[in-house]
C-alpha cells in the first residue's frame, strides 16, 4: 500500500498530465500554425532534400512524428503527394521529433549546483515554468479567440508537460536504492529485451516523443546505463510507426505503402545502429569512458536526448543516398494489380485532425470541381454550332462527378467545421459551402442546354438567321462570365470578381431582347411556338447559369470585405452606388450588343 501511494500513484497522475500536455500542446501549435503549415505544405516538391526539410519544419512545429507522418499517409491517399515525396518527408519528420527530448532535458538542469553553477538554476524549469503559467492563464482568460488565445493554450500546454515530467521524475527518485527495481532494469542489459520493450511501450502510448520523456523520468534514479538505454530508444523509434499503420488501415495501395516506408525506414536504420554499434564495440573490447565501459556508464536525460538524435541523424545519412529503394521498398510489399484501378481518395478524413490543411485540400478539390461544372458547360455550348452525341454523354458524365464531387466536399466541411478550426480557416469554410452548390446548379444546367441542343436536332428545327445570330451573341457572354467566375475563385482574385456582375446584367438584359425580338418573329411569322418554347428553355439556363456565376463573385467579395453573405443587399448597392459597376456595364454592353 505504501509503495502505491508513494510512487505508482504520483507517477500515473504525472504520466497523465504529461501525455495531456503533450497531446494539448502539439494540438494548439497545429491550430496556431494552421495558415504556416498550409504556406510550407504549398511549396512541396519531389527534391527529397526539401522534402526532408519541410518533414522537419512541420514536426518541429507539432511536436509529432506520428501526426506528420499520419498526415503524410494522407496526402499520398488523396492524390496531394507522391510516393516519392512522401519519403524525404518522412525522414525530416524522425529527425524532427527529437527536439521534444531535449525540451524534456530542461527539467535536469541545476540540480545540486554550486557556486557559478548555480547560475544555470536559472534554467531550471522550476524557475521560469510559472511565470509562463501565469501568462498563459491571462492570455487564454482575457482574449476570446484568435492567435493569442492560441498561445496561450500552447504554453500552458507545455506547463502541463513539464509539472508531468517532474511528478514522474520525483516519483521514480526513490527507487535507484530499490533492489528489486534494480533487478528488473538489468533485465534490458540483452539489447533484443530492451528493444522490445522501447517498441511495447510506445506502441501503447502512440507517441515516440511520450515515450522517450518517460525513459528520461526514470534516468533520474541513476539505474538505467547506456548499455540498457540504446535499445530501448531504438525500439521506441519503431513502435511509433503503429500510429501511421494504424492510419493506413482502409487507405488506397498508395496511402499503405507511406506507412510501410516510414516503418522501413526505422527497422532499417535500428538493424544497421544496432548491429554496427555491438559489432563495432566487441572488435575493440569496448569503448570506455572515464576508465569505465561506455555501456556501463550511467545515462541522464541530455544522453538519452543524444543517443535519440544521433541515432536518427545516422539512419538519415545511411538510407538517404538510397530513398528511391526504400520507395520500391514499398511497392514490391505492396503490389499492384491488374484488375484494380486505384483511384485516390480526394478528401482524406486524417487530414482532418490537421484543420487547416484539411481547408486547404477542400479548396484545392473545390477548384477541380469548379474546373469540371465550367468545362461541362463549354461543352454544352459548343454543341449548338455542331452536335456530336459523344460530346453530350461527356457532359452529362461531368456532371455526375460534379455531383459526387458536392456530396463529398459538403460532408467533408461539415466535419471540418466541427473540428477545432480557426476565424480563418471558419470563413474559408463558409465560402465554399456557398460556392459549390453553385458550381453543381450550373453544371445541371449545362445538361438541360444539352438537351435543347438535342431537341433541335431530333425536331430538325432551324432558327431563323437573326436569332441564331442573337444567340452566338448571348452564348459568348455565358461563356465568358463562365471564364471570369472560374478564374476569379480559383485565384482568389477579388478585382476580376467585380467584373462579373455587370456581365451578369448584361445577359438578362440580351435574354429580354431576343425574348422580345421572338415575339415581334412569332407575330411576323417568321418563328413558331415549337421555337418558342426551345428557345424559352435554353434563355432560362443561360439566365441562371449568369445568375449561379454572379453568386460566386458576390461570395468572393462579400467574404473579402464584409465577411458576411448578405447577397441581395450587396447586389442591390453596388448597382445602385457603385461607379465602377455602372462604367463596366456600358462597356459589356457595348461588347454584347444585338
Amino acid at each position: 500500500m505504501k509503495f502505491v501511494l508513494e510512487m505508482l500513484l504520483p507517477l500515473l497522475c504525472g504520466l497523465a498530465l504529461f501525455l495531456f500536455g503533450m497531446d494539448l500542446m502539439g494540438d494548439s501549435l497545429k491550430k496556431s500554425a494552421g495558415s504556416g503549415l498550409k504556406a510550407i505544405l504549398g511549396k512541396m516538391t519531389s527534391n527529397p532534400v526539401k522534402g526532408f526539410l519541410l518533414g522537419l519544419i512541420v514536426t518541429c512545429i507539432i511536436q509529432s512524428s506520428s501526426a506528420t507522418t499520419v498526415m503524410v499517409v494522407g496526402f499520398v491517399n488523396s492524390g496531394t503527394m507522391t510516393l516519392l515525396q512522401a519519403v524525404g518527408v518522412i525522414m525530416g519528420a524522425n529527425v524532427g521529433t527529437a527536439i521534444t527530448a531535449w525540451i524534456l532535458s530542461l527539467s535536469s538542469l541545476g540540480g545540486g549546483a554550486e557556486g557559478v553553477v548555480d547560475a544555470l538554476a536559472l534554467l531550471k524549469p522550476d524557475s521560469w515554468v510559472p511565470i509562463v503559467a501565469v501568462v498563459a492563464i491571462c492570455l487564454i482568460m482575457f482574449t476570446k479567440r484568435g492567435k493569442k488565445r492560441d498561445i496561450g493554450f500552447i504554453l500552458i500546454g507545455f506547463v502541463i508537460l513539464m509539472t508531468g515530467m517532474d511528478m514522474m521524475s520525483d516519483a521514480v527518485s526513490g527507487l535507484k536504492n530499490e533492489p528489486a527495481f534494480v533487478n528488473i532494469l538489468t533485465m534490458f542489459n540483452f539489447p533484443l529485451l530492451g528493444l522490445m520493450a522501447g517498441m511495447i511501450l510506445t506502441a501503447i502510448v502512440q507517441s515516440s516523443s511520450a515515450s522517450v520523456g518517460i525513459l528520461q523520468a526514470l534516468s533520474v534514479t541513476g539505474s538505467i546505463s547506456f548499455g540498457m538505454a540504446i535499445p530501448i530508444i531504438l525500439g521506441q523509434n519503431i513502435g511509433t510507426c503503429i500510429t501511421a499503420v494504424i492510419s493506413s488501415m482502409g487507405a488506397t495501395k498508395n496511402g499503405k505503402r507511406a506507412a510501410l516506408i516510414h516503418l522501413y525506414f526505422n527497422i532499417i536504420g535500428v538493424t544497421i545502429v544496432l548491429s554496427g554499434f555491438y559489432l563495432i564495440n566487441w572488435i575493440v573490447g569496448g569503448f570506455k569512458m572515464g576508465g569505465i565501459l561506455f555501456t556501463d556508464n550511467i545515462i541522464d536525460m541530455w544522453g538519452i536526448a543524444a543517443v535519440h538524435t544521433i541515432f536518427k541523424l545516422i539512419s538519415v545519412a545511411i538510407i538517404s543516398p538510397f530513398y528511391r529503394l526504400l520507395e520500391k521498398l514499398a511497392r514490391v510489399s505492396i503490389k499492384d494489380s491488374k484488375e484494380d484501378s486505384e483511384t485516390a481518395n480526394l478528401l482524406d478524413e486524417r487530414l482532418i485532425n490537421t484543420p487547416a490543411v484539411a481547408v486547404q485540400r477542400a479548396t484545392e478539390v473545390t477548384c477541380t470541381m469548379a474546373e469540371i461544372s465550367c468545362k461541362a458547360l463549354r461543352k454544352a455550348l459548343a454543341l449548338f454550332d455542331s452536335y456530336d452525341s459523344k460530346e453530350a454523354d461527356k457532359v452529362r458524365d461531368l456532371e455526375n462527378k460534379a455531383d459526387n464531387y458536392e456530396d463529398a466536399l459538403g460532408s467533408y466541411l461539415v466535419k471540418v467545421s466541427a473540428s477545432d478550426v480557426n476565424e480563418a480557416d471558419t470563413k474559408q469554410i463558409t465560402k465554399l459551402l456557398h460556392i459549390i452548390g453553385d458550381f453543381e446548379r450550373i453544371s445541371d444546367h449545362a445538361v438541360n442546354i444539352v438537351e435543347s441542343a438535342e431537341e433541335i436536332r431530333d425536331k430538325k428545327l432551324e432558327f431563323s438567321a437573326e436569332a441564331k445570330s442573337e444567340l452566338a451573341v448571348l452564348r459568348r457572354a455565358v461563356s465568358d462570365i463562365i471564364d471570369i467566375a472560374e478564374s476569379a475563385f480559383k485565384n482568389n482574385n477579388i478585382e476580376l470578381a467585380t467584373n462579373i456582375e455587370p456581365l451578369e446584367q448584361v445577359v438578362d438584359d440580351l435574354r429580354d431582347k431576343i425574348k422580345l425580338n421572338h415575339i415581334i418573329r412569332l407575330q411576323k411569322s417568321e418563328c413558331t411556338i415549337e421555337h418558342g418554347f426551345i428557345l424559352a428553355d435554353m434563355l432560362n439556363n443561360f439566365e441562371r447559369v449568369s445568375d449561379h456565376c454572379s453568386n460566386v463573385g458576390c461570395c468572393l467579395i462579400e467574404m473579402f470585405t464584409e465577411n458576411s453573405m448578405d447577397l441581395h443587399k450587396y447586389i442591390h448597392h453596388i448597382r445602385s452606388d457603385s461607379e465602377v459597376y455602372q462604367q463596366k456595364y456600358a462597356e459589356y454592353k457595348k461588347d454584347y450588343s444585338i
